[in-house]
């Protein structure tokens, strides 16, 4: 009885010791599936926690001018890990660009802002934006949706080439051809109050401000300009940033001269005060940058006018290579009207006699340059 038991003890061991180890008859039960979600374009994979989303990882451009019509354009080819959309579209204000979204990206480590010469392309800029890349394009001048092209490129195994983005932006069209007529009637004037908001510019000895100055000039102008029936383009008509707050320097310069572009005025105007370390220099001065037969001609006029209509020092037009003045399409001039740091200029400038004299010495120079530029059509 006693090996009976001891029998049966030893089967029901067998027994479980196979039931935790013997295959089974049966196909064992499935393991849970993992779901992997679908690949999308620009979208990210997670996979056991690893972020897989796209990334830019090389930038390449190269410039291409075309023999028989020498018209020019940039491409900038954009590397990346994988496949996505892009899109592009043209910002006219506060200054024009184009914004490329490469949706779904994020910038690599190596790539950097880039600064080019300014004939296509003045500045390249990359961020992310959420889950997307924004690259900003900063533009000398506006251009049409015609003037520049987002497309996508597949990889290439064969021949090792990643996916890319390519951005081809042609080089802004020539200036356009003038033909002046005489008078201010129908004329489109841009009037540009240097400074402003949170740039002061020069304060003279009792602190009176060139930005408050040149202000209250350009208001007058403004008011003579359309009395006579010309059309007038203000790039500020308060205190404030053209561009906005905590702009650079070349974001509000270029912010002022868009707004002559964009508006396709006849002629820009930057009304501005001179400074000086000695006080007792004074004196009116007009610059210009000769690129049209008409900017030096147009300064002249409005340095003579000037002159006779305040009786300061005639300290001459200069050529210069201010932005505001090389950046628009148009004859452009900038005129120093006095020294705020001489104080009985400065005292002057705060006079509205002196700020009307001078604002009609600006409107009989523009006279003066139409009638000029009318003869040489």
């Amino acid at each position: 009885m006693r090996k009976i038991a001891l029998m049966f003890l030893l089967v029901l061991f067998l027994v479980s010791w196979t039931g935790v180890y013997a295959a089974p008859d049966t196909a064992p039960e499935a393991k849970p599936v993992i779901s992997l979600p679908k690949v999308t374009s620009g979208k990210t994979i997670e996979t056991r926690g690893i972020s897989r989303q796209p990334e830019l990882s090389q930038v390449r451009w190269a410039n291409h001018t075309e023999a028989l019509t020498g018209s020019a354009m940039m491409r900038m080819v954009m590397d990346v890990s994988g496949p996505v959309e892009a899109s592009g579209v043209v910002i006219s204000g506060p200054t024009p660009r184009l914004s490329v979204t490469i949706k779904g990206t994020t910038p690599g480590k190596a790539i950097k802002d880039l600064t080019f010469d300014g004939k296509v392309i003045e500045k390249v800029s990359f961020a992310a934006s959420g889950q997307d890349t924004k690259v900003i394009f900063d533009l000398p001048i506006m251009v049409e949706d015609t003037d520049y092209r987002v497309f996508t490129l597949p990889s290439d195994a064969k021949a090792n080439k990643p996916f890319r983005v390519v951005v081809d932006v042609n080089k802004p069209v020539p200036l356009p051809d003038f033909s002046f007529t005489t008078g201010l009637k129908d004329k489109v004037i841009a009037i540009d109050p240097g400074h402003g908001g949170s740039d002061p510019g020069a304060i003279g000895p009792s602190q009176y401000m060139e930005k408050t100055a040149t202000l209250a000039i350009a208001q007058r102008v403004r008011t003579l300009l359309e009395k006579a029936g010309a059309k007038v383009v203000m790039t500020r008509q308060d205190d404030r940033d053209v561009f906005g707050p905590n702009a650079s320097a070349v974001e509000e310069l270029k912010a002022r001269s868009t707004a002559a572009n964009s508006r396709k005025a006849d002629v820009f105007l930057s009304i501005h005060m001179n400074a000086f370390t000695d006080r007792s220099v004074g004196g009116t001065s007009t610059y210009y940058y000769q690129k049209t037969q008409y900017d030096a001609m147009l300064a002249q006029a409005l340095q003579t006018s000037l002159v006779e209509a305040g009786k300061l020092q005639d300290r001459r037009t200069n050529p210069a290579n201010f932005y505001v003045i090389k950046r628009t399409r148009m004859p452009a001039a900038l005129i120093e009207m006095a020294f705020i740091s001489n104080p009985d200029e400065e005292k002057l400038l705060g006079s509205p006699d002196f700020q009307q004299k001078m604002s009609l010495g600006i409107v009989r120079g523009l006279e003066r340059f139409f009638d000029q530029a009318a003869k040489l059509n």
